[in-house]
């Protein structure tokens, strides 16, 4: 399983180890998401400390697929296409690599030696943020919220 880090809020009133955490996640602006896999070392950690002003879930294969196509990007700002990933990644299909990176097959952070940023840059939720920004799932935004990622994650694209 893979997961989708998406942070929320912004550089102020963040301690200094949320503000490293970040950093190390390479979530530098607010509405950025990261892929990682659940199993990668110090991930939990880096979680805890940055739950402040991120949230996190389990991705599923759609959401990853989605993602790629509208907000996957290469250097120079192109997008990630199908002809693309056949060429480089000798994949057939964006579908496929994002089944991959869900069954950490491929991971999505080391993409960037082939020219693929590592991250996806969003808007804000459609319809905006249900509940406070300021405070843990499930009252508010905030820390890990598992499968409901998807849903927040989509209205993002």
């Amino acid at each position: 399983m893979a997961y989708i880090i998406v942070r929320i809020r912004g550089e102020p009133d963040q301690r200094p180890e949320a503000r490293k955490a970040m950093e190390e996640l390479r979530l530098r602006r607010i509405f950025v998401a990261t892929i990682y896999p659940e199993t990668l070392p110090g991930i939990t950690g880096l979680l805890k400390t940055a739950q402040s002003a991120v949230t996190w879930g389990e991705a599923d294969v759609g959401t990853v697929e989605q993602l790629i196509r509208v907000r996957g990007r290469l250097i120079g700002d192109k997008p990630i296409t199908d002809d693309w990933v056949r060429e480089r990644l000798k994949l057939s299909s964006i579908a496929e690599l994002a089944q991959k990176i869900v069954n950490n097959e491929i991971h999505y952070y080391k993409l960037d030696r082939y020219g693929v940023k590592p991250f996806f840059r969003l808007h804000p939720p459609s319809g905006g943020f249900k509940r406070s920004v300021k405070r843990l799932y499930p009252y508010g935004e905030l820390g890990y919220r598992g499968k409901e990622i998807n849903g927040l994650v989509l209205r993002m694209i």
